[in-house]
């Protein structure tokens, strides 16, 4: 049996844990034990931080959007923006890593280039950068824009982004800055280096007016499911955020982003894949079950049609049927969450769902992970065992579950060897076992080469 067994190979799963308000569900705020103000509240995320750390996780993930309705999830109406928040939690945090979500869509790359290699440093190389597209059609609205990007234009520009940034980020090489009071030389005018890019969507001349760091510079992780998606992925991050339902679909998509990264001309450890998972741990799988419909019987039908209706466009389900087949509503979620809206609508056709039980098995989804300790602890194993994901981004199912994941669970994987006891080293980069990004413009001394192998 899977909990008898230690892990069977060298490798380890990789954790991190989301930062996302109460968690749970639309309604989870109104739990008995939940934090109501908690994607507000800077106490309550340090708590969460050391909690991450005392269980060893990689890092803390921090997602985000830039459109908001009266029908959005209560969260998301009121919250901190993701790299003010980490800046705060640099300070107060050891080794855990930080990632921020920061969309290519509405931004500009040196800007983001700066912002990012500043939380490098102020964390001693603990940074990562989650690339989204914004989704939400309504976010051009905020921007000073008369349209909202089409799907695929949006990654075009996000892949000439990164471009830009990776190249802002080599701007000086590792050891550029002298600063030798003795002959005055603050820096090596040989090791600096100007970008010069002009592109389809950026002319950004350069240098960046920050150094590289000491993980060189910041983990790139890109988050989606679509083919756009994955061919980003491919190309240009150090680790990609998805989530599928099944195992034999999350080594679907781990076998296909793989491929990719070898038609790439990138090696298949040059990425590792993370699946976002809620989970429930509780003393039996009653308990487990008993604590998943406590926060799930929170969400009314109209929480569920408002959540549905965030994935495509803000549509306004209540004007179909509750309880006749899910609507034909064409090609709504294309242009928005396309890899989620897809597998809705797939969902609902080839189980003949009313738009009740859609909404509310996307409102208050069955956590990927339920039930003992042991239970979840297996689950976790089987999946990373089989091929499906190199780790997974923990999100608690109830506002308590996570606190039960790191008591109980991380125990058991480290048992298993399945988990570090202990951080190894001190940046992100080091956590994930990822290679030293030698710098462009470098002479590759031997240090620099056995710092990337």
């Amino acid at each position: 049996m899977i909990n008898e067994r230690k892990a069977q190979s060298g490798r380890q799963i990789k954790l991190g844990a989301i930062i996302q308000g109460a968690s749970g569900n639309m309604a989870a705020w109104r739990h008995k034990d939940a934090v109501a103000d908690a994607s507000i509240n800077f106490k309550y995320c340090k708590e969460l931080a050391a909690k991450a750390e005392v269980g060893k996780f990689d890092f803390l993930f921090v997602a985000d959007g830039l459109y908001i309705n009266h029908k959005s999830i209560p969260h998301f109406l009121n919250r901190f923006e993701p790299l003010t928040l980490l800046s705060g939690l640099a300070a107060v945090t050891s080794n855990i890593g930080l990632v921020a979500t920061l969309s290519t869509s509405y931004s500009d790359p040196f800007t983001v280039a700066r912002q990012f290699s500043s939380l490098d440093h102020v964390s001693d190389g603990r940074a990562g950068w989650n690339v989204v597209t914004s989704p939400l059609e309504g976010s051009a609205k905020n921007f000073s824009r008369s349209e909202h990007p089409e799907h695929g234009k949006r990654y075009r520009i996000a892949k000439e982004f990164l471009e830009v940034t990776k190249g802002l980020w080599d701007s000086w090489e590792d050891d550029a800055f002298v600063r030798d009071k003795e002959s005055g030389v603050f820096f090596d005018p040989n090791k600096l280096h100007t970008l010069n890019h002009r592109g389809e969507y950026f002319s950004v001349e350069g240098p960046l007016n920050v150094g590289r760091s000491l993980q060189g510079r910041p983990i790139v992780f890109q988050a989606g499911a679509s083919e756009d998606g994955k061919w980003l992925a491919a190309a240009e991050a150090d680790a990609i955020y998805t989530r599928q339902e099944t195992i034999e679909l999350a080594r679907d998509f781990y076998r296909d982003v793989k491929k990719r990264l070898l038609e790439n001309g990138r090696r298949e450890d040059s990425l590792l894949l993370f699946q976002g998972i809620s989970v429930i741990v509780g003393e039996t799988q009653e308990d487990a079950e008993r604590r998943y419909w406590e926060t799930a019987e929170l969400v009314t039908i109209d929480n569920a049609l408002d959540y549905l209706g965030r994935y495509f466009e803000h549509h306004d389900f209540s004007q179909h049927p509750l309880d006749e087949a899910f609507p034909d509503i064409g090609d709504l979620g294309q242009n928005s969450f396309r890899s989620t809206t897809d597998t809705i609508k797939r969902n609902a056709q080839e189980n003949g769902l009313t738009l009740r039980q859609v909404a509310l098995q996307a409102a208050t989804p069955l956590p990927s992970f339920l039930g003992t300790a042991e239970t979840v602890a297996d689950g976790l194993q089987q999946w990373f065992e089989a091929g499906a994901t190199d780790g997974f981004i923990v999100r608690g199912g109830t506002p308590t579950a996570f606190d039960d994941f790191v008591d109980n669970v991380v125990p058991l994987l480290q048992a298993r060897g399945l988990f570090r006891e202990d951080y190894a080293g001190s940046t992100l980069r080091e956590h994930l076992g990822l290679p030293f990004p030698v710098n462009r413009y470098a002479d590759f001394p031997e240090e620099v080469i056995a710092r990337a192998s």
